[in-house]
């Protein structure tokens, strides 16, 4: 018997950074589990975990399993991003609100 597996829920905010991602020349792929996308721009790789910034800060945290594969993989780099302005900071296409360009 085949089980059918579901999809992972997609924050509304997604699109908007697939766009942004698209936009600088990002290759990425939505992997949606553990984490949502994986990223190679300009030579390095990006994990980024995508939150919708308009829900209330209690929902804008990594869920448990992903905390837990953070510690198994011992990962670090795990970006979490609410829009795509964060996410091109994230990856270094743009420069932190801040800090220089």
């Amino acid at each position: 018997m085949r089980h059918a597996r579901r999809a992972a829920k997609v924050d509304d905010s997604q699109k908007a950074v697939e766009t942004a991602l698209r936009s600088v020349g990002a290759w990425f792929q939505s992997i949606g589990q553990p984490y949502d996308l994986l990223v190679w721009f300009r030579g390095s790789w990006h994990v980024l975990e995508v939150k919708d910034g308009v829900k209330v800060q209690s929902k804008q945290h990594l869920t448990d399993g992903q905390l837990k594969t953070l510690a198994e993989l011992r990962l670090s780099g795990v970006k979490l991003v609410r829009t795509p302005d964060e996410a091109l900071c994230a990856i270094g296409a743009k420069a932190w609100p801040g800090e220089a360009a």
